[in-house]
């Protein structure tokens, strides 16, 4: 597989880079968020305790995000190809050796470090760069937001099926019918290989160095608060999708609530997403970070509040799910027009990086609370509590104001 070509040696239409990247999102992210409906399960089997089994889990979500950085560095010298392959047998790997651990350190190994490993080089930073590479500017908005939407089909698809197979024949076979499906992403990367480096750079003379994207990155405010909102969204995802299930279960609510919480969280997100491709063209993107960012809070803040039925998990699930990755579109927007996608994948990865920072503080804190008191009511404050400083995080985010639409006059 050639590896090294620009976008003139990928001809392949719009549509058939959409269906790779947002399939491959898809495939990656379900199997990753299905991982959550197997914690309780773990706990019973290996007696290892929920504190134990959450920080196997947590050091998924940071792992999964220091890894994005590092593949997107690779991605952007030798192409997304080989580094989405690696990742896709990385996360088949860890997936079908779960069953077979038993101690801390071997979830740690196959949850944390193989498949979230794994998840982490096949997953946004690279997926997205890939995508912004090989689509019309004027449609990138659009894009980034059918490739989020894959990732939001795929939890919506693979959690009632890794329930449903649960059921039927036991969690072993879950989790490696799981492995063997990822390796449906594999064809991905040959449509979405090639680096950047033959797009032409702002101004004349050799593209800007990795080194000297970064420090230039790093140095201004609005990066900075950028992945500072972000570190926000990690909390919150990572938060609901290990322990979700854990706070149906504390409710008194059958198992297969939980699995369908998660579903719903993946079918209403394909809605956000959707409608945040549209909105980054019409309006400027840091507000709808604010908006995403505030609504969340008030979501948790009512179901807080509300009495705990079926009914209440899956409308509150629903309403998160709209707000659930819909922070990704307007975020890699606002890096790919801060930077250009020259080295679009190893500065998203390290927004997506602060982004696991906070995933690792959501789901390990989310196991500990629960130890200490029994019940998850400190996790949704300081949900509620993050979630408004993330609205009001975005808000200083120097982005230029969109040119006013042109109205077509009528006869």
């Amino acid at each position: 597989m050639t590896d090294s070509a620009g976008p003139a040696r990928v001809p392949y239409s719009l549509v058939v880079v959409l269906l790779a990247a947002a399939g491959a999102f898809a495939i990656t992210m379900g199997a990753r968020q299905s991982m959550g409906l197997f914690l309780n399960t773990l706990n019973t089997t290996t007696g290892l305790g929920l504190a134990s089994i959450s920080l196997a889990f947590a050091f998924g979500q940071l792992w999964w995000g220091l890894t994005q950085p590092l593949a997107g560095i690779v991605a952007d010298r030798v192409g997304a190809g080989r580094v989405i392959v690696a990742g896709v047998i990385l996360i088949a790997i860890g997936t079908a050796l779960v069953p077979f651990m038993h101690t801390t350190l071997g979830l740690v190994i196959a949850i944390g470090v193989l498949s979230a490993g794994g998840a982490g080089m096949a997953g946004p930073a690279v997926l997205m760069a890939a995508t912004t590479r090989l689509v019309p500017p004027e449609k990138r908005g659009i894009a980034t937001g059918v490739v989020n939407a894959g990732g939001s089909f795929g939890q919506f698809l693979f959690a009632p099926i890794a329930q449903g197979i649960t059921a039927m024949a036991g969690w072993a076979a879950a989790l490696h019918t799981l492995a063997v499906v990822s390796l449906v992403a594999l064809p991905a990367a040959f449509v979405l290989r090639g680096n950047a480096r033959a797009l032409p750079s702002a101004g004349s003379g050799r593209p800007e160095g990795t080194r000297d994207a970064v420090r230039r990155a790093l140095s201004d405010p609005s990066y900075r608060l950028l992945s500072a909102g972000f570190f926000v969204c990690g909390f919150h995802v990572a938060f609901i999708a290990t322990h979700l299930p854990g706070v149906v279960a504390a409710c008194q609510l059958p198992p297969a609530v939980g699995a369908w919480a998660l579903a719903v969280v993946g079918l209403f997100n394909i809605v956000g997403s959707f409608a945040m491709g549209w909105a980054v063209g019409r309006w400027r993107m840091k507000s709808l970070l604010s908006l995403v960012y505030a609504t969340r809070g008030l979501a948790v803040l009512a179901f807080l509040f509300a009495p705990k039925t079926e009914t209440t998990v899956l409308v509150f699930a629903a309403v998160i799910g709209l707000t659930y990755l819909s922070t990704v579109p307007p975020t890699a927007g606002l890096v790919a027009k801060f930077f250009g996608p020259a080295n679009m994948a190893t500065l998203f990865g390290i927004v997506m990086l602060s982004h696991q920072m906070g995933g690792f503080l959501g789901a390990y804190f989310g196991g500990k609370a629960f130890e200490w008191t029994g019940s998850y009511d400190w996790m949704w404050y300081a949900d509620i509590l993050l979630a408004a400083a993330a609205a009001l995080v975005h808000l200083p985010i120097r982005e230029a104001r969109l040119k006013p639409r042109v109205v077509a006059a009528t006869a």
